[in-house]
């Protein structure tokens, strides 16, 4: 059986990234719950700092009480993958409603953070990192 791209009957879907975390994201009206991976955020972000980072969106715009979240998120780490649902709500949210792109581009919401893992060079211990100089 051939299928086309999966669209959501109701809802805003969006793509956001940050290191190697890839983050898809559906906002659906509704009041307020974040869904990661099938399990409530609290559960799969125990932190209170990733959970705050995950609704910053939209706290910003006003709108925490009126989308669910229902996101899957691959890759990377867990600050990664909070940090890439983050930029997918803020995607989703400009795609519902072009007023929201103001706010969120001045708290930086919208640009994906470019910041990744230097590659190690041949020498070096790490990707800076030289090994101790001894004289003798």
């Amino acid at each position: 059986m051939i299928r086309g791209p999966r669209t959501p009957r109701n809802g805003t879907t969006a793509v956001g990234g940050r290191k190697t975390a890839v983050a898809r994201v559906l906002l659906q009206p509704g009041t307020g719950n974040v869904i990661v991976g099938g399990r409530p955020m609290e559960e799969y972000f125990p932190r209170l700092l990733w959970q705050n980072l995950i609704t910053l969106p939209l706290r910003i715009t006003n709108t925490h009480r009126s989308f669910n979240v229902l996101a899957k998120v691959t890759g990377g780490g867990i600050t990664g993958q909070a940090a890439a649902i983050t930029h997918g709500i803020a995607r989703a949210l400009v795609k519902i409603d072009e007023a929201h792109r103001v706010p969120l581009r001045q708290a930086g919401l919208l640009t994906r953070d470019s910041r990744a893992k230097e590659r190690k060079k041949p020498g070096l211990k790490r990707a800076r990192k030289a090994p101790q100089y001894t004289k003798r």
